[in-house]
């Protein structure tokens, strides 16, 4: 009965967030599709780029029962996937171009994310600095900053440095409350960080 009403509870108050999104509307009529699509557009605009399992997970739903609606939400063009590696990705349909969806795949991942906020933060950082704000090895600083330049987001010739920062700068401010601790704090600081140069 507990799992029930806070089932509910999480479902209400993400589909509070979806009725004002562009979800809206979608979902069917029936008891229960309304709320649970309505949650899944919610969770989205505040979650872009939520793995499967983490949306399942988050908003307290079945494997079939969100595997179900977000296909139904795919179908309906109001969400589309990404694949990024092992994960499939969701995002509201339409609303991020390719660069931006890569980029919020690789800040949902923790040890990129620390990469990307740090150099976001100090564009100097070396593969030392990265590794100790990430709490990694080096090794993996290198494998992950390898990927990152794969991908576009991060080029490695004379140190590391973000490609497009002031698109990242953007995404990890809008999005930070569902990124952690260390996004929230850069994003409070967010402006100290930003420059006007005519």
């Amino acid at each position: 009965m507990g799992i029930d009403e806070s089932k509910r509870a999480t479902l209400r108050r993400f589909a509070a967030v979806g009725a004002a999104s562009p979800l809206v509307g979608l979902a069917d009529e029936a008891a229960g599709e309304s709320d649970v699509r309505g949650a899944i557009g919610g969770y989205l605009t505040t979650t872009p780029g939520a793995h499967f399992s983490k949306l399942r997970d988050d908003l307290q739903l079945g494997t079939g029962e969100a595997q179900h609606h977000l296909r139904r939400l795919v179908e309906a063009g109001a969400v589309e996937s990404y694949r990024d590696g092992d994960y499939r990705r969701f995002y509201p349909a339409g609303e991020f171009a390719d660069f931006e969806k890569v980029t919020l795949g690789y800040l949902r991942r923790e040890t990129p994310r620390a990469m990307l906020v740090t150099l976001l933060r100090d564009p100097d950082a070396d593969g030392a600095a990265l590794a100790e704000a990430a709490g990694v090895s080096r090794g993996t600083i290198s494998k992950y900053a390898a990927e990152l330049d794969g991908v576009g987001l991060l080029t490695r010739e004379g140190g590391y440095a973000i490609t497009r920062p002031e698109t990242v700068l953007v995404l990890v401010v809008r999005y930070a409350n569902s990124f952690g601790d260390r996004a929230a704090a850069l994003a409070r600081e967010a402006d100290t960080l930003l420059a006007y140069d005519p």
